[in-house]
């Protein structure tokens, strides 16, 4: 997100020489200047997709000055109300916070646009009227949990099979729209798009079919499509899928990450963990587990991805990426699987060489990335489906049950405050200069200190 630094000559910045080649390139380098701070700036002030700009929970920049106490009359800059129910996390680009939104029936499905300034409503968008949709089934999923992603001028909305959007963020209007990717979720769908080079790449994990589908982000035509390679063991003997398909399904969002001189893409789905070349869809190797219904975002460390296995037994599996990994690699690639105090939901966030996660129940452990051996665990109280974010060295954890746990990462438990709003959180905060922008059932919040 942030331009490499340059290295210019002192001299050339500093003095004015009168040699006219050197004011030729002193005229030359002033504008890459200009364009590394506006990039650094720049990067402060966006939160393109689920998890942030490096889709890790971590937030750019040393020192931010995000507030660690507030409650409804304390450190709120504003609140504003939502109607609806949608668990969808906020994206951010300049001045705009985007999110997607679902009547709790799932009829009616759209986009609000926010003023970040001052938390008024641009723009409230109906995109997909539903004349039927498939109960959910639980209280945990709604019809509105992928989140956004957005870009310059381009915000991508997606409701999984009932329809997928792109909209232009000037002014409102939709710019393409595909309701033809057949899916059936089951429990609604969860997975959040992605955007690579000039794609909007869809995860599609359903009981019936499963697949991966790269679109145009211009056009939002098909670019490619690749359909998971799991081998299924829920054939019961009568020949049926064992519960309509429903360890077949999954609602991850994938990571990418530099192998070499080539960017693969890591999608975890149920039963197995893929990695394709984003740029054709081909699979390149794939882990197995028994776990099924993921919904967290794997983590990078040094030149392993942590991917969480999901329902069932909820696994934490470190897989070592290299470029000569092809086909099944689970017997010679994992590094370390671990399954005690493993969230089903939320997604784990690493500081130096420590990993925080915490599990549905509110269990907080710290962990070794490079071994997988327990550090140290506590509890926050509560239930959590938010991931954590990484703030000013501070770690914030958003329950359901409207508290934030703000703690100081180490060696030890150590406890900075409790916070506690009016409603809980489904949807993981937002970031965007010194503020939080937080998402509850029934509200969204700038928090940041006054």
């Amino acid at each position: 997100m942030t331009s490499d630094c340059l290295d210019i000559e002192s001299s050339v910045l500093i003095k004015y020489k009168s040699e006219v080649r050197n004011k030729i390139i002193h005229l030359l380098l002033f504008p890459a200047i200009l364009a590394i701070t506006y990039s650094d700036q720049t990067a402060k002030d966006q939160w393109p997709e689920f998890r942030g700009p490096s889709a890790d929970g971590i937030v750019i920049g040393e020192k931010r000055g995000l507030p660690i106490r507030w409650s409804e009359n304390e450190n709120i800059a504003w609140k504003t109300k939502i109607n609806g129910k949608a668990w969808s996390s906020p994206v951010i680009w300049n001045d705009q916070v985007w999110i997607t939104n679902s009547t709790e029936n799932g009829k009616s499905m759209g986009a609000i646009c926010l003023d970040k300034k001052n938390g008024e409503i641009l723009f409230n968008i109906n995109l997909f009227n539903n004349e039927s949709v498939e109960p959910l089934g639980n209280n945990v999923n709604s019809y509105g949990s992928p989140s956004p992603v957005i870009e310059e001028g381009m915000v991508y909305i997606h409701f999984g099979s009932y329809g997928t959007a792109a909209i232009n963020t000037m002014n409102g209007k939709e710019v393409w729209r595909r309701t033809d990717l057949k899916c059936r979720h089951f429990r609604g769908p969860g997975s959040s798009p992605v955007i690579y080079k000039d794609t909007l790449i869809l995860t599609m994990d359903g009981v019936d079919y499963q697949y991966i589908i790269a679109l145009d982000k211009n056009s939002g035509k098909t670019k490619w499509k690749t359909d998971r390679s799991t081998k299924w063991d829920d054939i019961e003997p009568n020949g049926k899928i064992r519960g309509e398909g429903d360890l077949r399904k999954a609602y991850t969002t994938p990571t990418f990450i530099k192998v070499g001189d080539k960017t693969i893409m890591v999608s975890p789905g149920a039963k197995s963990c893929f990695a394709y070349n984003p740029l054709n869809g081909e699979e390149i190797w794939n882990i197995t587990y028994s776990g099924y219904s993921n919904a967290s975002r794997s983590v990078i460390y040094k030149d392993n991805v942590i991917i969480n296995s999901g329902y069932g037994k909820p696994h934490l599996i470190s897989v070592r990426i290299d470029s000569n990994a092809s086909g099944d690699i689970t017997k010679t690639h994992i590094n370390w699987d671990v399954f005690k105090r493993v969230p089903k939901r939320s997604s784990p966030i690493i500081i130096n060489e420590q990993l925080y996660m915490t599990t549905d129940e509110g269990i907080l452990s710290c962990l070794d990335p490079k071994t997988g051996d327990a550090i140290w665990s506590d509890r926050i109280p509560g239930h959590y489906s938010a991931s954590p974010i990484l703030a000013d060295k501070k770690l914030y954890f958003f329950s359901q049950m409207g508290d934030c746990y703000v703690i100081n990462p180490g060696g030890k438990y150590e406890l900075l405050s409790k916070n506690k709003l009016d409603d809980g959180f489904m949807a993981s905060p937002a970031v965007s200069g010194k503020a939080i922008y937080a998402r509850s059932k029934t509200h969204i919040y700038r928090i940041e200190r006054l």
